[in-house]
Parts: C-alpha cells; sequence; structure tokens
C-alpha cells in the first residue's frame, strides 16, 4: 500500500523573496540542500552491497515475459563494460554514442560509461528510423567524433549506419549483425575485466566531471549538447529526496517510457530509480495509436509507486482508466503521486484523473507538477504540496535560485544553482549566451506568480519568450497559455495548434485533428476512415468545432485570446525540417515559416477555413 500520510511528507511549500533595486524577484528555497555523494557511480555500489537482489531494470522479453536485472548483476557487467570501453581507447574526447531507444543492454552501456569516467550521448532515434536525410544524426556523429557506436538491433540501424564513417570507431550491436561482420556482439564486452582498471578510472570521477551529453531537440536548429555533470544529477535526485521524503520509506517502482535521450526520462527518472534503490520496468509503448496498448498492458500487470508522464500520455491513457475499472485500480492502488512536466497540462485532464483517483481508491493520489530544461538537470521548481490547478509548477527547490525579471506582464525565468550545466559541448559561444551577468541561466520560458500578495502560493507557467508575438494593434499574445487552453476548449477533437496573427489584427489557428477523437462525429471509424481530408471537411465536425470555440471566446474575448478563425493543418510536420521532435512538441515558429501559404490561406475567403 502507498506509504501512509504521504501528503504529509511532502517539503512544506515555503519560499524566500527578495526584492532588488531594478525590480528583479530572487526566489530560494528556506530548507537549505543536503549533502550528496561526488558522482552518480557510488549509488550503484550502495545498492549492489545493500539490496543485491532487487531488482533495478526489467524489459520484455520476445516471449512477453519480464527479463529482469537486480543491482548486483548491473554493477558486474557494468564493471565488465566499463574495462572494455577503456581498453577500447575511449575518452572523453571519444564518448560513447547511443542511437537506440530505452533497453537493458542499453541502460548497462550508460552504467559502463558512467563507471569508466566516459562520457556518453543517447541520441534521439527518430534521427536514425524516421529522418529521411539523416541530417541531424550525421550532424552529430562529426561534432561528438564518438570512439564507439551502441545500436540494439544492426539490421534495423542498417541504413543509418550506413550514412557514417566507416572507420576510427567501434560499433557494438545489442544482437549480432546477420550482414556485417565488422560489427561487435554486446556479450563480447561482458568477458573477464581487469578490477584495478576500472577502480582507479572510477576514483577520478568528481563532481564536474562529465556524465553524459544530451541534446536538445533541435526545434530551432541543429540540436545543441548539454554537458550533464555529476554534480547536476547528484544534487538534483538529493533534492527531490527532500521534496518527497516518503521515498525513503519503500524503494520507488515506476513503469516508464519516456525516452533516456531526453532529460525527464533519462536524467529524472532513471537517476531517481538508482538513487532511491527502486525498480523501472521499461514501457516499450508511447501515447500513440496502436502503441499505447503495449503501456496499458504493462499497466494491467504492474502497480508503480509513482507514475511520470507527460500531458499527451495521460491523454491518451486516460480513456483505458476510464473503460477499465480493474486497471484502473491496480494503477491508482500503490501511486504515492503522480506527476506529469515537459508541457502544460489541459486542466479537464486533471480533473479526470482526480475523479477517478477518488472513484477508485476513495483519495485523490497527489498530483504534482515542476519546471526544468535539459540545461537545469532537469528539476529546478516544483509543487511541493498536491494542488487542484494545472499550470503550476511550484517553487525553486532546494539548492536553486531562482530570478524572475519583469516582462510585459509576466517574468522571464532564470535561473542559477548545482543543477545547472557548465555550457554547450564545442560550443562556447552558445554557452556564454545562455547567461545572464549574474551568471543565471536564460531559460527562455515566462511565468506569473499565482498570487502576487503570496508569493509562497508558487508560479504559473506561461509559455515561451521566442513564441510570443504582437497583433498589428500592438498587443502582445501569449501562445503557451492560449495554446493549452484551446486544446482544452476543444478536447478531444483538436490534438494540437498553432497559433497565427503576427502583425494581423486577429488569431487564427493551424489545427492537427485527434483522428480517432473526430471519428464518432463524423460517422465513421478509425480502421474506416476515407481520407484525412474527407474527414476534416465533415459539416458535423466543423460545426461543432465552431460550436467549441464560440463557447471559448464568450469567456475569453480580449484580442489577445479570442480565436477569429482555424484551418486544419493535415500535411504530416517533418523532424528533419524542425517541425516537431520526437517528443511531439510543436515548433511554431518553424512550422509558420515552413507551411507560410496555409497561413495564407488562413487568412483568406478559403471555405476550408472555419470563422467565429
Amino acid at each position: 500500500m502507498p506509504a501512509t500520510s504521504t501528503v504529509e511528507k511532502f517539503l512544506p511549500q515555503e519560499v524566500l523573496v527578495t526584492t532588488q533595486d531594478n525590480g528583479h524577484l530572487i526566489l530560494r528555497c528556506p530548507v537549505s540542500l543536503e549533502q550528496y555523494q561526488p558522482n552518480l557511480g557510488h549509488y550503484l555500489y550502495h545498492w549492489a552491497q545493500t539490496a543485491p537482489e532487487r531488482t533495478f531494470l526489467a524489459q520484455r522479453d520476445s516471449g512477453g515475459g519480464w527479463q529482469k536485472l537486480n543491482y548486483r548483476t548491473a554493477l558486474q557487467e557494468a564493471e565488465s563494460i566499463a574495462n572494455n570501453l577503456l581498453q577500447m581507447g575511449l575518452n572523453p574526447e571519444r564518448p560513447l554514442m547511443l542511437l537506440s531507444g530505452n533497453s537493458l543492454k542499453m541502460a548497462r552501456m550508460m552504467l559502463g560509461a558512467m563507471l569508466a569516467g566516459i562520457p556518453f550521448a543517447p541520441i534521439s532515434p527518430a534521427y536514425s528510423l524516421v529522418s529521411k536525410d539523416y541530417g541531424k544524426l550525421k550532424y552529430l556523429f562529426e561534432l561528438l567524433n564518438p570512439g564507439m557506436v551502441f545500436v540494439e538491433d544492426p539490421d534495423m540501424f542498417s541504413s543509418a549506419l550506413a550514412t557514417l564513417p566507416q572507420d576510427d570507431y567501434l560499433t557494438v550491436a545489442g544482437s549480432r549483425s546477420v550482414s556485417d561482420s565488422r560489427i561487435m556482439d554486446f556479450e563480447s564486452l561482458l568477458q573477464a575485466w581487469d578490477s584495478a582498471a576500472v577502480t582507479s578510472a572510477f576514483a577520478k570521477i568528481g563532481p564536474d566531471t562529465i556524465l553524459k551529453i544530451l541534446f536538445t531537440s533541435g526545434s530551432t536548429g541543429m540540436p545543441k549538447g548539454v554537458l550533464n555533470t555529476h554534480r547536476m544529477m547528484c544534487s538534483n535526485q538529493q533534492a527531490i529526496s527532500q521534496l518527497w521524503s516518503f521515498l525513503k520509506d519503500r524503494p520507488p517502482v515506476i513503469v516508464d517510457w519516456l525516452p533516456w535521450n531526453h532529460t525527464f526520462g533519462g536524467c529524472h527518472n532513471f537517476n531517481l530509480i538508482l538513487f532511491n534503490g527502486g525498480t523501472l520496468f521499461i514501457d516499450e509503448g508511447k501515447p500513440l495509436p496502436l502503441l499505447i496498448e503495449k503501456t496499458v498492458a504493462n499497466l494491467q500487470e504492474i502497480s508503480p509507486t509513482l507514475y511520470f508522464n507527460v500531458p499527451a500520455g495521460f491523454d491518451a491513457l486516460l480513456p483505458y482508466l476510464e473503460q477499465d475499472l480493474d486497471m484502473c485500480r491496480r494503477f491508482f492502488t500503490e501511486l504515492d503521486l503522480l506527476m506529469y512536466a515537459a508541457a502544460s497540462l489541459p486542466q479537464v485532464i486533471w480533473d479526470r484523473l482526480e475523479k477517478l483517483s477518488q472513484q477508485t481508491i476513495g483519495h485523490k493520489v497527489p498530483m504534482i507538477s515542476g519546471w526544468g530544461t535539459t540545461e537545469t538537470a532537469p528539476l529546478a521548481t516544483s509543487t511541493f504540496r498536491p494542488t487542484s490547478r494545472a499550470g503550476a509548477i511550484g517553487l525553486p527547490i532546494p539548492g536553486t535560485v531562482i530570478k524572475l525579471v519583469p516582462h510585459e506582464e509576466k517574468y522571464d525565468l532564470r535561473v542559477k544553482g548545482p543543477n545547472i550545466f557548465p555550457g554547450y559541448f564545442k560550443q562556447p559561444e552558445q554557452t556564454n549566451a545562455a547567461f545572464d551577468e549574474e551568471g543565471y541561466y536564460l531559460s527562455g520560458d515566462t511565468v506569473v506568480l499565482a498570487d502576487s500578495g503570496y508569493p509562497e502560493e508558487g508560479i504559473l507557467f506561461k509559455g515561451r519568450l521566442t513564441e510570443e508575438f504582437k497583433l498589428n494593434t500592438g498587443t502582445w499574445v501569449g501562445v503557451g497559455n492560449l495554446r493549452v487552453n484551446i486544446i482544452e476548449a476543444c478536447a478531444p477533437l483538436i490534438q494540437d495548434v498553432v497559433v497565427c496573427g503576427h502583425d494581423r489584427s486577429e488569431i487564427g489557428l493551424l489545427a492537427i485533428p485527434n483522428i480517432k477523437a473526430c471519428c464518432p462525429l463524423c460517422n465513421t471509424t478509425f480502421e474506416d476512415v476515407p481520407d484525412i481530408v474527407t474527414l476534416t471537411s465533415n459539416e458535423t465536425l466543423q460545426k461543432t468545432i465552431n460550436e467549441l470555440l464560440t463557447t471559448y471566446n464568450q469567456a475569453n474575448p480580449s484580442s489577445s485570446t479570442r480565436v477569429a478563425r482555424l484551418l486544419f493543418l493535415l500535411e504530416p510536420l517533418s523532424i528533419d525540417a524542425g517541425e516537431i521532435t520526437d517528443k511531439g512538441y510543436i515548433n511554431q515558429r518553424g512550422v509558420l515559416k515552413n507551411h507560410a501559404n496555409l497561413v495564407e490561406r488562413l487568412y483568406s475567403d478559403d471555405p476550408e477555413v472555419i470563422r467565429l
């Protein structure tokens, strides 16, 4: 059962506020950050000694069962891999590059590199498997100059590997290639090893040693390599353990699909399990049609104690929880908390989750949120206590300092602390531009105080500075908040929107339909959709969208929030063109630039435009 009085085991939500002469607000947590280990590897050694048989990681095997890796074996194999990586000449100048998605073998490669003091760089699998030109993959390979490349399935990645230079590095595969004898088998890295060499290398790893290089999504250009130090990772997990003291009551269990090439899954979640001696069940599902069923199957079997997801993930999961009482009960019965991050959560999703929790187990499971970036390890702010308000991102965590700089009617959010990155990989100019004159990281995000008279009520996320624009009247439009409100108002028919209106008199939307949700209105099924153009031209669907937006406009009549027109965006967005990331985050500016013709249609008399 969940830890008793979980709510009472959250850190009190308090803040120290200093107002500077220039109007800047400095926010600090009154609770000091406690001591933590100098590197993340110490936690692997600790749990291998104190809980050697406990499952650390688990993944479905080909037969549908769970292949499990305990802490003792994880350490033994990581030490063997570390020794081999050192013998093969990998070092901070020749790091490990990983192209595949989450897996037991990928985890062991990362842990081995960690013990050897060799940086590793997990790369989005989409750059190898979805991209048509492999442009970002080739760019990252040249930038990293890796000493080794790891792929889970060499045949699946054969086309991507063929675009890379064929010399001066080693390729290791999770399974032996049937077409390339030059590719090493993963099992060869698990042979006998020299413990003295690994011990010596591990002793040199300090707080400022680079653990890994995580690349930003590249939504506004080529990805930037964020240097992740051991200080960042360890201090962040220490702060989290102080926020949620109930983590000491029992080892956490999570079922998680979030990719390790991104900071939410790869730093927050993976490291939380390692830091606290928990168990991570690798979820091979995703919040997409067909793939979500894998997540559902896992949650029908495993009861997590913590559940982390992005808003799209909760949205995709909710219909299954609402339709399957047994699954719903299994999902909620052991939960200490739910957490969302990476994007704003529509209030309607929050309310549905709380309702299910109340109906199923008789009380609301605490639901919290936080804010951070790849550059902040990632957590920088968190709601310290359960709240019923979506959009809240809380207050600075122990050890982190927030600076709020006035910007229009909001604040520009800046951060300092041990969890902040030292710079971008081989990009000194980008590094210098990332910090202000006082050394605060410039996040580029905007926030407001939930209650200006009571700062302990926390801050609310409002959007990205780069996504804001002005109408021709000079009125500012905040895209982040508007986007979430529109999706919520039209739920579940609209999956996402691109907000238009720069230098125009009114706001317009390019809307991406939720095809599956639209089908019942159009008297069809997902499997029988004739084509997307016919579907979105359906009179009933267009009338319903019009009615929903009219209701929204009545509650939001100002020119900065009122929607005047909508046109469906039917062409798939491109990763190669920087229109969308592999997490599904839409680059508003990129879409507007690449689809300028659609924007012109939106503001024309085109009969497909829904006018309000």
